[in-house]
């Protein structure tokens, strides 16, 4: 089993790229155009927030676990990145509060569940083996 010092490069390699797809997702829904350089700059506000999440929870000490990592990188990146959207002249509505809220969950919390689910398995092999 890898140690969560190794584990933190993959796991914030992989929350960026969720969120980006989040945001390319999202744009390719509404038909708007320049799919890459839009989708970085609709997520940018929200790839800030995880990033500021990942300092204040210290994530890198378990990047897998769904609390207190994954809820506040969640939570973090909704919260900073909506506000970061208002004060920068971007849409901020309800719906895609609620959009941009269920899904990055289920995408920053779904992997880490899943991981958890694989490692626990993985131990009972180990363990029985």
């Amino acid at each position: 089993m890898s140690s969560p010092s190794r584990l933190w490069i993959p796991a914030a390699i992989a929350d960026l790229l969720l969120i980006v797809l989040f945001a390319a997702i999202g744009r390719d829904a509404h038909a708007r155009g320049d799919v890459i350089a839009g989708a970085l700059a609709t997520a940018w506000p929200f790839l800030a927030g995880a990033s500021f999440a990942w300092l204040l929870t210290r994530a890198w000490r378990a990047p897998l676990a769904a609390w207190p990592s994954g809820v506040g990188i969640w939570i973090g990146a909704v919260t900073v990145g909506m506000l970061l959207r208002a004060v920068t002249g971007q849409t901020v509505v309800l719906p895609f509060v609620l959009v941009a809220l269920v899904t990055l969950g289920v995408f920053l919390l779904g992997y880490r569940l899943i991981a958890a689910l694989l490692l626990r398995a993985s131990r009972k092999r180990q363990r029985g083996a």
